[in-house]
């Protein structure tokens, strides 16, 4: 006899999926059971549900494929929400088996009653109950489709008692199909662009994650009209490696001459885009192209919106334009980019190597140096953000994950243990926030239990960096933001893993490099400066005021680290006349 739980597992392996991220849970024992009798299917267990949506959430969208986590009734699941949401929000494909109450007690106060069918709406695409076994294996394949479909979360609300009665309709050969289909513009749509385009005297282009298939289009395109190319914290690891256009990023975590480019530009296009932060956008001559018709226009009023994919946008309009000779503006921002990182080079980064306590942005800039050329980061909300978004340097093979578009702490030790089951041979780092890691301190078990190499660096400077900085802004003095230096080394040696405290710059280089090359978790706790705070590259005549009420000592504009080499061989390359 063949149960629902063991359907679901062998339609899940067929679909290939090889594990589960969760915590055991009584109504979700025939699930864990149909896993413990399989012979190629794994139970990955973490210390808290939130950290398996996370891992989830983390595989996912480094691999592409879908990723499942699991949680128990009440409680058990819904400890999934935040990673849930990432999850969601990123686009990752991720199925949730929520297991739930005793058919028969929903709806009586049963003991961990809840009802994940409406909790979890907000974050998936799918989000059912299972009523009975003939459902199965249909509504399987409907939720495993539509998360990998359209790019989000499906969730499957499992009574234990049903999971455990045997399948009544058998299981057929199903393939999930991954491909999304190529949503070509209107041709009068592409014509209006090229006329605007041909119109327009200064170009700039703003890409984000939904570009990342079209990279060498977006590319081809700025080369024939001769446009700066600026990007959002998503677009970075897409766009900016090897671009002799380059002007760097926009928004509270920016840098370079992006800001300006945008402001000063006739037509700014934005590509697979849905920038958040309208105060940094011009709010005119603007056109913008997405899959997705609903981010058309929500962020700033457009000339033209286009509901097409942004590679078959853009190979549909580069025959309808003249390839311009001469770039006076892309020279312009060019050299305005290269300046304004050299400033900030000169005013800062020269200095940190001899910094007590450890400048942060100097622990990023030496990761990235040390770093294979294929690592994956992964990257706590918060300050942390900031240092990945001006240090890391991206290249073909490198990835970087974060919480970018949910926003929500502890999620950077949780998403390194799902991109090392991902990719067990490479090389996989948490810049881990020290609040962000007290949040989740149990998964350090996680990662000696499962045997996982991942590389935690711990910025310790006893503060709430980011909320101590939003406080500033706002004119308050900063209150229940600082709490202390904990001693995050000792606490994962008594989880098992390879530690190391750093406290003086000189020591920082060496230890890294020691601590990337142990066969196994390790991590790193840096005593880093908590003053060490970065504000946008535009800031606000009510900010200034802010900061001059909270009367706080900050360093403007972090540091870029290699970028600037980047930027120095764009203007090295720049054509003469």
């Amino acid at each position: 006899m063949t149960t629902v739980a063991e359907q679901i597992i062998d339609d899940l392996y067929a679909a290939g999926v090889r594990h589960i991220y969760g915590l055991v849970g009584d109504s979700l024992n025939p699930i864990t059971d149909a896993i413990r009798r399989h012979r190629d299917f794994r139970w990955i267990h973490v210390h808290n549900e939130e950290a398996a949506a996370f891992a989830a959430s983390a595989e996912a969208q480094v691999t592409g494929r879908l990723a499942v986590c699991a949680g128990s009734c009440g409680p058990g699941n819904t400890h999934l929400i935040q990673g849930l949401y990432d999850a969601h929000r990123s686009g990752a494909p991720v199925l949730a088996l929520a297991s739930h109450i005793p058919s028969s007690e929903i709806g009586t106060g049963y003991f961990q009653e809840t009802h994940p069918e409406r909790v979890f709406i907000d974050c998936s695409h799918f989000c059912e109950m299972v009523n009975g076994a003939g459902q199965m294996p249909r509504v399987l394949r409907i939720a495993m489709q539509t998360a990998v479909g359209r790019g989000g979360v499906a969730v499957l609300a499992l009574p234990g008692d049903i999971s455990a009665r045997p399948a009544s309709n058998p299981s057929t050969p199903f393939a999930l199909t991954y491909a999304k289909p190529i949503e070509t513009p209107a041709t009068e749509q592409v014509q209006r662009l090229a006329e605007l385009l041909t119109g327009a005297e200064k170009i700039m282009l703003f890409v984000g994650a939904g570009a990342r298939e079209a990279r060498q289009e977006v590319l081809d395109l700025a080369g024939a009209v001769q446009a700066p190319v600026g990007h959002s914290l998503g677009g970075k690891e897409w766009i900016q490696f090897d671009n002799p256009y380059d002007v760097g990023m926009s928004g509270l975590l920016g840098y370079g001459a992006c800001y300006q480019a945008m402001h000063d530009a006739d037509l700014v296009v934005l590509l697979g885009t849905d920038f958040p932060y309208e105060s940094f956008l011009p709010q005119r001559n603007t056109v913008q192209v997405d899959r997705d018709p609903t981010r058309l226009g929500r962020r700033t009023a457009l000339e033209l919106g286009i509901a097409a994919d942004v590679g078959a946008t853009i190979r549909a309009l580069l025959p309808l334009l003249t390839r311009r000779s001469e770039g006076k503006f892309l020279a312009r921002m060019l050299h305005r980019h290269a300046a304004a990182l050299e400033d900030v080079v000169r005013a800062h980064t020269s200095k940190t190597a001899s910094m007590t306590p450890i400048s942060p942005e100097y622990v990023a800039a030496q990761l990235d140096d040390l770093a294979d050329d294929d690592a994956i980061f992964t990257v706590d909300t918060g300050m942390c953000n900031v240092w990945a978004a001006r240090y890391l340097t991206p290249t073909a093979g490198r990835r970087v994950i974060g919480s970018f578009r949910h926003g929500s702490m502890a999620n950077a030790l949780p998403q390194a243990l799902g991109a090392q089951i991902a990719y067990p041979g490479r090389q996989v780092i948490a810049m881990s926030g020290d609040g962000g890691l007290a949040m989740l301190l149990g998964e350090l078990l996680t990662a000696r239990e499962q045997a996982l190499p991942v590389k935690v660096v711990v910025f310790n400077n006893g503060s709430l960096g980011m909320i101590r900085l939003e406080m500033m802004v706002a004119g308050y003095p900063y209150y229940e933001t600082d709490h202390g230096t904990n001693d995050y080394a000792a606490i994962a040696a008594a989880c098992g893993l390879d530690s190391a405290t750093v406290d003086e710059p000189a020591e920082l280089g060496p230890t890294l490099t020691r601590m990337l090359q142990v066969d196994g978790p390790a991590l790193v706790d840096v005593r880093t400066d908590p003053n060490a705070l970065s504000i946008p590259p535009k800031i606000t005549a009510e900010q200034v005021r802010g900061f001059a009420l909270a009367s706080m000592r900050t360093v403007l504009d972090g540091g870029v680290g290699r970028m600037v080499e980047l930027a120095r061989s764009n203007i090295r390359n720049l054509p003469r006349p």
